[in-house]
């Protein structure tokens, strides 16, 4: 039986790709093997978010040629979209697909087994209008499901390169949405994480039917237990998505809302469609909305003319507004943004000053959202068991609200409904207690209690 490995980097979006891709192959009667063994295909679905991705992309493709000379090395994703000179140039690199027409890989590996030539198929991603099709019936490791609705972005921030490695907003047919729904229910996911480069602009380019009229259809799948998010801009959460988050019983109590910056000269510089002023009365309204709710960000840090004083300014705005998490990240200059460009750009000490200030207060704002929860009993479906040896016995999993919890349970719970009490607040993960466990049987509910 042929074999074929994989490594993925970057973002969530990739790992949906990843499971779409396995699926080609497995229906070509391949056995996925893991990345360090002897492989006769290697993919490597690489990232360009920053240049410390570009990077870790080369190195890794480099480590497969020196696994296995003779084996197919194939590479794809938003660097090889970007940069497939740079990728051919790597001896050894047998195959540079980028981020479309990954539907043709199996076409294109039977070329290569019949004559070794190396095939450049990128092609212009700006010319793409539709949503690529790649089915995940089913999840390798995962206890919650990633369905992808949408790709690509039209914002064009001067930071980010992603437009031109994932193209224009395309959005999947609602019809195709709600089948691979049903069927991720079928398969025994009661959890689906709706995923996109934009996911917040599903929708735009179709007649009449947008976010809010998917997560109500969503809504009416029997079986399916939370719908999750995976990010979404404050300029999308209108009246509509505003209803459907505070009426749908199965919608989470999260929302990942990139702010990027707290100050309105750095926000206008990014080309972002807000102002400080517009996405707090957005965080207000949905606090109003959802009493309780998880609302975590993205902010990047040092982006050029950002001075101390504008970067004070942010602080205060982001101290003010108390996120439950903060994912903080140096700017980073991506060649052939407009923020490359740009004069005064931040230096790397001062950059690395500003980003611990941040992360601590992260943390701050995640012990201080966690606290209100002790004592209080939630639905968490237990992940993956805790890897170290001193924590032997110990589950990972998430409330609604996105709370990490740990707490001692079986292996055989993973995937399970499970009623967990909060007993503490910790920054790197909540202590819990199993209460009890609700398994999905043909007949119903079964609660089955413990202790």
């Amino acid at each position: 039986m042929p074999s074929v490995a994989f490594y993925t980097l970057g973002c969530k979006v990739n790992y949906v790709d990843t499971e779409g891709i396995w699926q080609l192959f497995k229906n070509e009667g391949y056995e996925q093997v893991d990345f360090e063994s002897t492989a006769d295909v290697y993919l490597v679905n690489t990232c360009t978010v920053t240049n410390t991705g570009d990077k870790k992309s080369r190195q890794i493709i480099r480590r497969a040629v020196r696994r296995n000379p003779d084996a197919i090395i194939a590479v794809t994703g938003c660097y090889a979209q970007t940069s497939p000179a740079e990728i051919m140039d790597i001896e050894g690199v047998d195959l540079v697909i980028g981020t479309q027409d990954r539907d043709k890989l199996m076409d294109y590996v039977s070329q290569l087994q019949q004559e070794r030539m190396p095939i450049n198929a990128v092609r212009n991603i700006m010319k793409t209008k539709e949503f690529e099709e790649l089915d995940v019936p089913v999840f390798t490791d995962r206890t919650r499901a990633f369905l992808k609705i949408q790709e690509g972005c039209n914002n064009f921030c001067t930071f980010c390169i992603i437009p031109w490695s994932r193209g224009l907003s395309r959005s999947r047919s609602s019809e195709s949405i709600m089948q691979q729904a049903r069927q991720l229910v079928a398969a025994g996911y009661h959890e689906i994480v709706l995923t996109g480069i934009h996911t917040g602009g599903y929708g735009d380019d179709l007649d009449n039917y947008k976010l809010s009229d998917l997560l109500w259809d969503l809504d009416k799948v029997e079986g399916l237990k939370r719908i999750r998010i995976s990010s979404i801009e404050a300029s999308q959460i209108d009246d509509d998505m505003i209803a459907v988050l505070n009426g749908s019983d199965k919608m989470c109590r999260h929302l990942h809302i990139p702010l990027q910056a707290g100050d309105d000269t750095i926000l206008k510089n990014m080309r972002r469609k807000y102002t400080t002023a517009e996405f707090a009365e957005k965080i207000r309204r949905i606090q109003e909305a959802l009493p309780g709710v998880a609302i975590t960000t993205d902010v990047i840090v040092g982006f050029p003319g950002e001075t101390e004083e504008l970067y004070l300014n942010g602080y205060r705005f982001m101290e003010q507004l108390t996120f439950a998490e903060m994912h903080v990240f140096p700017y980073s200059k991506r060649t052939g943004t407009p923020a490359a460009r740009m004069d005064e750009q931040v230096e790397d000490e001062v950059k690395h000053r500003r980003v611990q200030e941040l992360i601590d207060l992260s943390e701050r704002m995640q012990l201080n959202y966690a606290q209100p929860f002790v004592g209080k009993v939630f639905d968490i479906i237990p992940e993956r068991p805790q890897k170290s040896d001193k924590n032997k016995g110990t589950l990972i999993g998430y409330t609604d609200n996105y709370i990490r919890v740990l707490f001692e349970g079986s292996e055989d719970l993973v995937g399970q409904l499970c009623k967990v009490k909060l007993l503490g607040a910790d920054v790197n993960g909540c202590r819990g207690q199993l209460i009890s466990v609700s398994q999905t049987a043909t007949s119903g509910e079964i609660s089955i209690a413990v202790g």
